[in-house]
């Protein structure tokens, strides 16, 4: 949680006489000279009762007052309504919803926009208390460039059951993707391990020591350009399709990071990778019951689709 800010007022000592105030804040408080400048400008610093700048001296005696503002928790989930995602299921284990692109599914450090837990939490839903704060009832994860159905615990017990589900890879998750080309042969698995990318920290690769990673896929769709393809996914890593498919030579139409043509994606409007979580199937936590939820293209990704479609 963001702490209170913080007031602080000290004498100036003889010793420091004629100094800078920036210079003799970072001698008695400890602060970079940059900060104590950054504090000097947003008018947080005064003296005698009077707000100084930094190149102002201070005197032997003199009253010097600082405030430190609160700093924000990262990871504190702060509750809005987010424009967009659409719950597609309630009830008092689970609720299912659509996640629209740009949306994060839980805080992170530097990331400054829109949560699903924050949405849920500023719209009264109360989730379970299981995982880190910040992430609690979160079973499974959508990137932030990434739409579709998801599910997140509401009791504790769902929390424990669908987490065993999605180690154990009992759930089905289906996704589309538009990938560049025709991928050959036209149905397929992808079965080669993931890991950090060796030169770009904000992206994976196919590593021989990266983690285990099988992706199967299937092609709906043949166009000019580009195939539409179903595809499931046996393990849940960071970027997994993504990866997988640049790694074939076709990258889902749009995802600049993993290689695909940014002509392509200008000309059909797209500001992100094609890749939709269409269906979650799974046993419902409490019935028993098998479940399955479904979503639709959002606009963006319909419009590209029409696109390749009539381009012949």
């Amino acid at each position: 949680m963001s702490t209170r800010a913080e007031q602080r007022t000290v004498f100036v000592p003889d010793g420091l006489a004629g100094e800078r105030v920036d210079a003799a804040m970072a001698r008695m408080f400890g602060f970079s000279r940059t900060k104590a400048a950054d504090l000097i400008s947003q008018g947080l610093v005064h003296v005698d009762g009077t707000a100084v700048g930094k190149s102002d001296r201070v005197h032997g005696g003199a009253m010097l007052d600082v405030t430190i503002p609160a700093e924000s928790d990262p990871l504190e989930v702060v509750p809005e309504i987010v424009e967009g995602i659409r719950i597609i299921h309630d009830d008092d284990a689970i609720v299912v919803i659509d996640k629209p692109v740009g949306v994060a599914v839980h805080p992170s450090p530097g990331w400054t926009g829109p949560t699903v837990v924050g949405h849920l939490a500023g719209a009264g839903f109360r989730i379970s208390t299981s995982g880190a704060s910040e992430r609690q009832g979160i079973v499974q994860r959508l990137d932030v460039g990434t739409s579709g159905v998801m599910v997140i615990c509401k009791s504790e017990h769902a929390y424990s059951v669908l987490k065993n589900a999605f180690r154990h890879r009992t759930v089905d998750k289906t996704y589309h993707a538009l990938v560049q080309g025709h991928p050959d042969p036209l149905a397929g698995t992808v079965d080669a391990p993931i890991g950090r990318h060796p030169h770009h920290d904000y992206k994976f690769a196919v590593m021989a020591d990266g983690r285990h990673s099988v992706t199967h896929y299937e092609t709906l769709e043949a166009h000019r350009f580009a195939s539409l393809l179903e595809v499931h996914l046996e393990t849940g890593r960071t970027h997994q399709i993504r990866v997988h498919m640049s790694a074939l030579k076709h990258p889902c139409v749009g995802d600049l990071t993993y290689g695909a043509d940014p002509r392509l994606a200008a000309r059909l409007g797209l500001q992100r990778q094609w890749l939709h979580a269409m269906r979650l199937g799974f046993e419902h936590p409490e019935t028993g019951e098998q479940v399955s939820y479904e979503s639709t293209y959002p606009d963006d990704l319909a419009h590209a689709l029409d696109v390749i479609r009539d381009e012949h």
